[in-house]
């Protein structure tokens, strides 16, 4: 792998398979967005373009750039044009904090970030003394940042030649302790789990989606790429953010036949007077990112007359790994393995076991990623002679569909993101009042998890649980506080003094009538 200079071109190049399927399809309808059709002609052109003029800004092949933005079309350009300039795509949700925002670009090294415009403080705040170059896509002309539109008046270039294993993507995750590490995903990873996903979703026919999820989000970006696999041209509607009633209005005027959601969407859509509108053109939902409760997926499937096609993976497998279909779709299920993972549920001698009992989930194949960024250690940690740890449990059933049971590490995934447990516990921690912390994830049917934390104060000291919620409010990401703090004489810990997870979690789902 190479960083930086040239290397011998791979079939697995990401430009290539994006300029093979505009090929293949030509002009058409591509993108809409508030108000405006994209087509592939307009995406083709500029993508071309602005890989110019990030190279004429200095952008090098290996060169790590930072999409921070909401959803719009200038997605779609940059990434077309960062993997034609040989650069490595960084995409980064927007739901940060300035000191987590600033570990990512200094982790990684980005040479550049192009971010829109609601997002220039943040950008602000987190490169403060960085050499980073600031690219605002929406208008914006003003000292020290280049102006998105600037970039698009350079000479379109050719594609830069990338091997296989050289890297396309960057994609920071947090695992469960520590702060958040760089995924290194290759261009033929994501190429081979984009053509995997691209191959279940074929046989269903859609050529019209709907794309609420954020695209900086490993999941959009497999979504993105598989699109370019397709045989049919592909038409998304495309939203800023999601806002369940926007996201009616635009299955109905648009006639939509599918979209990729997780399951807090769902509830929120349920909780909408959607029988007001003409849905009919629907088919199926892609669900994933969280955990989907049965009696949501029942109630979902019911009420908008689809089949919920439920998939499993992880940022660490190029998001990809199992995954359902029209014709093979099982209630609880996540699917069966696609067809460039090799899966098996393993026990702790390593060695698979029996159909139906439970294991850690390991998986094998060209999606796994490289490894983490600068970290040698986890990654060896992780990856053991090239099976992908992925420290969830599961087990098969005998027609070989895939359940994810439980996990074996104390992520919490609320609506799509991740929540990882010692973030929250520092930040209480830094209150003066808070002695010991423990966090946990509940089930919630709209969020698929709520964070949850429970507490225990210095002796003589005094704070309530919203004092300490508005407290965490102000050191993390929105999606990261705790909804619900409690306060007592003391946080439960094993019998070695480290913090007991299994009974806080017994404690507050217990509390809320969970078994």
């Amino acid at each position: 792998m190479t960083e930086r200079g040239m290397s011998e071109p791979g079939k697995h190049n990401l430009a290539v398979l994006a300029e093979e399927s505009y090929a293949r399809h030509g002009d058409h309808p591509m993108v809409f967005f508030e108000g405006t059709w994209h087509s592939s002609t307009e995406i083709a052109e500029r993508s071309a373009r602005v890989a110019g003029g990030l190279r004429e800004l200095g952008i090098e092949p290996g060169d790590r750039v930072v999409v921070l933005t909401m959803n719009t079309p200038e997605v779609f350009v940059s990434y077309r044009a960062l993997w034609r300039v040989g650069a490595v795509v960084t995409p980064v949700i927007f739901l940060q904090t300035p000191p987590e925002l600033r570990h990512i670009l200094e982790d990684s090294g980005a040479r550049a970030a192009i971010v829109t415009p609601e997002l220039l403080p943040l950008i602000r705040a987190a490169s403060e003394g960085l050499e980073l170059a600031v690219i605002v896509a929406g208008g914006v002309e003003e000292a020290g940042v280049v102006a998105y539109e600037s970039l698009e008046r350079a000479d379109p270039i050719d594609i830069a030649p990338r091997g296989d294993d050289d890297l396309a993507a960057l994609l920071y995750t947090g695992g469960t302790t520590g702060r958040a590490k760089g995924v290194m995903l290759s261009h033929r990873g994501l190429w081979e789990s984009g053509h995997a996903l691209h191959r279940v979703g074929e046989s269903q026919g859609n050529t019209r989606w709907l794309l609420p999820l954020p695209l900086s989000h490993a999941y959009g970006l497999i979504v993105v790429i598989s699109g370019m696999h397709s045989s049919r041209p592909q038409s998304s509607v495309l939203q800023r953010w999601f806002d369940a009633k926007g996201w009616l209005e635009l299955a109905q005027e648009h006639r939509v036949e599918s979209s990729t959601v997780v399951p807090s969407m769902l509830q929120m859509l349920l909780d909408q007077p959607y029988q007001d509108y003409d849905l009919s053109s629907l088919r199926s939902f892609g669900s994933g990112g969280a955990p989907l409760l049965p009696a949501l997926r029942e109630k979902a499937e019911e009420a908008f007359g689809v089949t919920i096609l439920e998939g499993y993976g992880c940022t660490e497998s190029s998001a990809v790994i199992a995954a359902s279909t029209i014709e093979e779709s099982r209630p609880g299920s996540v699917g069966k393995p696609l067809s460039h993972a090799e899966v098996i549920i393993a026990g702790a001698d390593g060695e698979p076991v029996p159909t139906g009992e439970e294991g850690e989930i390991w998986v094998r194949g060209p999606g796994v990623m490289q490894g983490y960024w600068n970290d040698p250690e986890q990654t060896a940690a992780t990856v053991v002679d090239g099976w992908l740890h992925t420290g969830d449990i599961g087990h098969f059933d005998a027609d070989g569909y895939l359940y994810v049971d439980d996990r074996i590490k104390d992520l919490i995934i609320r609506g799509g993101f991740n929540v990882f447990p010692r973030d929250v516990e520092d930040a209480l921690l830094a209150h003066e009042a808070v002695t010991a912390a423990a966090v946990v994830g509940r089930p919630d049917a709209q969020r698929g998890e709520e964070v949850v934390a429970v507490v225990a104060l210095h002796p003589g000291s005094r704070a309530t649980p919203e004092e300490l919620i508005a407290f965490a409010k102000t050191r993390l990401a929105a999606h990261k506080y705790p909804r619900e703090v409690r306060i007592l004489d003391a946080v439960p810990v094993t019998s070695v003094g480290k913090t007991d997870r299994k009974a806080v979690r017994s404690m507050v789902r217990t509390s809320e009538g969970e078994s």
